[in-house]
């Protein structure tokens, strides 16, 4: 088997495997009870915390767990939105965000909220300029994607946060759900007010996740409940789940320096091969400006889905879109946002890699690439 669709998600770890299975089944006490079970569960909580807010250079009362990206990015769009509502009814995205981003701004939306969703260059880019200009004396919150899932564009996050600066009254929130591991981030040094990760992209398990959230920021709750995560997540939190997530970024960490210029030879290998192909269209920018891990590309004529069961045969497996969206049949977003036509929009297949990813599953997929697509395009040629 030859897994390539880890920006969908990852294969944890054995060693984070094996450390969710004995917490949950030696230290299963509820984290918020007083008994010495419910106090070695709470004490393993505060240290998963710590671990992470170290490993991402902030207070660990700025780390908030919750089930993942999707409820990690609503709560800073939405708990923001609701919390500041009296200071304006203003917001800004991009139009090539995750489906649990603009999923969040469109409800906003429908409750009375004005959205402005930024233009991007041909490259899947946002201008600071664009933000800059954006930005209104009733605008609450800027929400930008840091590393597009799709084409693995890598946002200029560091730079608008310099614009932003200048707004203290403006929230900065960052999906660096897909860059976490793989594209370096310091939330401080970038001015970023809340940023959204989950453990299932780099090796931990899947329900479990963090939001940062800078110390003294206002935010709404989603839903009541308890006093947990400092009232702003209610609900009993999944201690074997955190404390594999604290794990799995720990060594996925230890592993950056060593493994990122891998992924970007990797990449690369990838990509000449592509560019060999006839009929075939890269959508992904030039690699010294993306994600290593990501790569994008078009075969206009081909179903994606049929590409997608064609190397699922040879027990290669890669994707369409993003995960949230790979069974709606409408041409990419994404892709139609950074001015691609219809056919190549409705065409693109996602390759992601990870760490774990071997120069031999590279070459096992390139060669593959070489036999599957010319046999395809024949086929449609035939048909026609």
């Amino acid at each position: 088997m030859i897994y390539l669709d880890n920006s969908a998600t990852t294969q944890p770890y054995k060693d984070v495997a094996e450390a969710y299975m004995k917490v949950a089944t030696r230290y299963f006490g509820n984290p918020s009870s007083l008994h010495s079970l419910g106090m070695q569960a709470e004490n393993l909580l505060i240290e998963a915390r710590n671990r992470i807010a170290d490993l991402l250079e902030v207070e660990a009362q700025e780390i908030i767990f919750t089930s993942g990206g999707t409820e990690g990015n609503s709560l800073a769009i939405k708990g923001t939105a609701y919390a500041r509502s009296t200071h304006g009814k203003h917001v800004i995205t991009s139009q090539v965000e995750h489906p649990s981003v603009l999923e969040s701004f469109r409800q906003l939306e429908r409750e009375g909220f004005e959205v402005t969703y930024l233009p991007v260059t041909e490259e899947g880019r946002v201008e600071p300029d664009d933000v800059s200009r954006a930005l209104r004396p009733d605008t609450i919150l800027v929400s930008l994607i840091h590393v597009n899932n799709e084409v693995g564009t890598i946002q200029p996050i560091e730079e608008i946060g310099k614009r932003l600066a200048g707004h203290p009254k403006v929230y900065y929130h960052v999906d660096h759900v897909q860059g976490i591991t793989k594209v370096p981030l310091n939330v401080k040094a970038s001015n970023v007010d809340l940023c959204t990760c989950s453990a299932h992209k780099f090796h931990g398990m899947k329900g479990t996740g963090f939001l940062y959230v800078r110390k003294g920021l206002q935010l709404s709750p989603l839903f009541q409940g308890g006093q947990q995560e400092g009232r702003i997540r209610a609900g009993t939190e999944n201690v074997a789940g955190v404390v594999a997530m604290a794990k799995a970024l720990r060594m996925t960490v230890e592993q950056q320096e060593q493994k990122l210029a891998k992924l970007v030879q990797q990449n690369r290998q990838v990509r000449d091969v592509l560019h060999q192909i006839e009929g075939v269209y890269v959508n992904s920018p030039e690699i010294d400006s993306a994600a290593p891990h990501i790569i994008n590309f078009s075969v206009p004529g081909i179903k994606p889905e049929v590409l997608v069961q064609s190397l699922s045969e040879k027990e290669i497996y890669v994707s369409t879109k993003s995960a949230c969206s790979s069974k709606l049949s409408a041409p990419s977003q994404i892709l139609t946002a950074m001015g691609f036509g219809e056919d190549r929009a409705s065409a693109g297949i996602r390759i992601s890699l990870s760490f774990e990813t071997t120069e031999v599953e590279i070459a096992a997929l390139n060669k593959e690439l070489q036999t599957v697509i010319p046999e395809l395009l024949e086929v449609v040629k035939r048909e026609v």
